[in-house]
């Protein structure tokens, strides 16, 4: 997928999934078939003692729901391109500009998987971008490389102190992801033990002040 800018530019969109959709694709389409197996069977079990509408009716409350969840996970996808971030969602597409953005925000949520994210807000349009998860053994999944380098890039042009220090803390967890480094030298994973030792509702908004100190 490629598009192009008003001068013309091809403009190469990079994912920001923490899991691409092809990775999980041939497991939605397993859990679709089966769902569409359960449901036929369904139908057939019911035909012995009512009628067919009624039968085609209980198989399609066995199936429908299946089908609709593996339909709505394999249309999900969020990319940023030409510092505009896409959200496509079941029913339509989210679009964020980046570059005109009002307002950026760390939000942690602490739990036995912790998760780490951006909240990025475009007058009345907002969009979370997954960072990072990490679980309490050490284990954990991380933005790629490329990544965070766009999301630094397209934050640095926001030209504010809160998208700065976003984006410094950004690539400093892509140096470190880059030399391999230990959980405890990686600021989003710094961030999820801030989050931790304040005890709080999730999610903790990280503070200006907090952010700089992770970068």
């Amino acid at each position: 997928m490629s598009t192009s800018s008003d001068d013309g530019r091809a403009i190469t969109p990079v994912g920001l999934d923490l899991v691409a959709p092809e990775v999980y694709a041939p497991m939605l389409r397993r859990l679709a078939l089966a769902a569409a197996g359960i449901g036929v069977g369904a139908t057939l079990l019911a035909a012995i003692v009512m009628s067919w509408t009624l039968a085609v009716a209980i198989g399609l409350v066995v199936a429908v729901p299946t089908l609709v969840y593996v339909f709505g996970l394999r249309r999900r996808q969020i990319w940023l391109a030409d510092n505009v971030i896409h959200a496509r969602t079941m029913f339509g597409e989210r679009r964020v500009d980046v570059s005109a953005m009002s307002g950026v925000q760390v939000l942690v949520f602490p739990d036995r998987v912790s998760r780490v994210a951006l909240r990025i807000t475009a007058g009345a349009v907002s969009q979370v971008v997954p960072l990072a998860m990490y679980t309490d053994t050490g284990s954990g999944r991380e933005l790629h490389l490329l990544g965070l380098r766009r999301l630094a890039d397209a934050l640095a042009v926001g030209n504010s102190p809160a998208a700065e220090a976003v984006s410094s803390l950004l690539v400093q967890q892509l140096r470190a992801e880059a030399r391999d480094a230990g959980l405890e030298d990686r600021p989003l994973y710094r961030a999820v033990e801030m989050a931790r030792a304040k005890d709080m509702v999730s999610p903790v908004v990280l503070t200006d002040a907090e952010v700089t100190a992770l970068g």
